[in-house]
């Protein structure tokens, strides 16, 4: 299946040469396949896409984690400390 869909995008693309129409039925063959079923398991050329899903997983969870130790890291705990305190000194 895959080599098929390759040779048909080659073919396309080189048909494109004569006229624009075949490159744009070539780039929809290429994004179907890529794209196609990303969510639920991957498209053709991806297979089952679980190394994708789980690299995504991954990711989120790291850039949760980043986002919480910027923001609750020692130094902002510091520097909010400072700003209570400031306010508190204002109020009263």
């Amino acid at each position: 299946m895959f080599v098929l869909l390759v040779v048909l995008i080659v073919v396309l693309f080189g048909l494109g040469f004569g006229n624009a129409l075949w490159w744009v039925a070539a780039a929809v063959l290429v994004f179907g396949a890529t794209r196609h079923g990303r969510g639920g398991g991957g498209g053709w050329i991806r297979g089952d896409g679980s190394d994708l899903r789980d690299y995504r997983d991954y990711a989120d969870r790291r850039d949760r984690q980043d986002r919480w130790d910027r923001r609750y890291s020692r130094r902002h705990r510091a520097r909010r400390r400072r700003e209570d305190r400031r306010d508190r000194e204002r109020r009263g």
